[in-house]
């Protein structure tokens, strides 16, 4: 049995007045749908990618389907003199910044037996370190005002095994493990951290790259039969960065419908 995706929902206004900024925004994957989620909410928004043309295709998409202008700056976040430029631009055009987004992410397969150190280390470097690079340069902006939210993008193989996947389970569950740590000490200064943990969702890239019997077989695996839409993501993305998740920080929200 496979389910129909709901309808998409309309912005409520959730971060009016907010200022955002999100990495890994490219394409149509949870990265663009949560940027667009957010100017839909009210928020002035500035986006990042590592691929330049796909980064400008996004600006226009948003622009064109939001009526709002949106900034964007060029970011690889393996790199450390990138990731605090971005981190000063954001400041820059948006004054100030509420609240980061960390999606970046890198995947791959491969069996243990079979991965090379190049591997593992280039996964580990953009989706754990990369996260762990963009809360380090932002962290001491928000503790100087005294207030921001930061929400990484996890995944439920932080939990959960699958054949192939070591390297990017590995660096999803330091995802979830970085999120409660730094959540802790950032507490005392008024800002919140906090991860999604998506089974997976379904977005052309990922239908251009997995092979369909695998799709297939992960779909198999969902209560409803399907994917995710990025959309369904990015609603609890913003959910996460809003005022109605207030008390909550150091914690990782699983967005699937997943059988135990």
């Amino acid at each position: 049995m496979s389910l129909s995706p709901p309808p998409y929902v309309p912005g409520h206004g959730l971060l009016e007045g907010k200022t955002v900024l999100v990495t890994a925004a490219a394409g149509k994957g949870i990265g663009f749908a949560a940027a667009k989620k957010c100017v839909e909410e009210g928020a002035r928004v500035m986006i990042s990618d590592i691929h330049e043309r796909r980064l400008a295709e996004a600006v226009e998409a948003l622009e064109k389907e939001c009526g709002q202008s949106v900034a964007s700056q060029l970011c690889n976040v393996s790199k450390e003199e990138e990731v605090q430029a971005l981190v000063q631009g954001a400041i820059s055009n948006l004054g100030h910044v509420d609240v980061l987004i960390n999606n970046a992410g890198l995947g791959g397969t491969a069996n243990v037996v079979d991965m090379t150190d190049e591997q593992w280390n280039m996964v580990l470097d953009i989706t754990l370190t990369g996260t762990f690079r963009m809360t380090r340069a932002m962290l001491p902006h928000m503790t100087e005002r005294g207030s921001g939210v930061i929400v990484n993008n996890a995944s439920v193989l932080g939990w959960r095994a699958q054949v192939g996947q070591a390297h990017y389970a590995a660096a999803k569950a330091g995802v979830m493990a970085l999120t409660r740590c730094s959540a802790l000490e950032a507490a005392e200064h008024g800002v919140r951290i906090n991860c999604v943990s998506p089974s997976f969702a379904t977005h052309p890239f990922l239908v251009k790259t997995t092979p369909k019997e695998t799709l297939d077989a992960l779909e198999a695996q969902e209560a409803f039969g399907r994917g995710a839409q990025p959309f369904e993501v990015a609603n609890v993305m913003v959910f996460l960065a809003s005022d109605y998740s207030s008390y909550m920080t150091g914690e990782t929200v699983a967005v699937s419908s997943q059988r135990a």
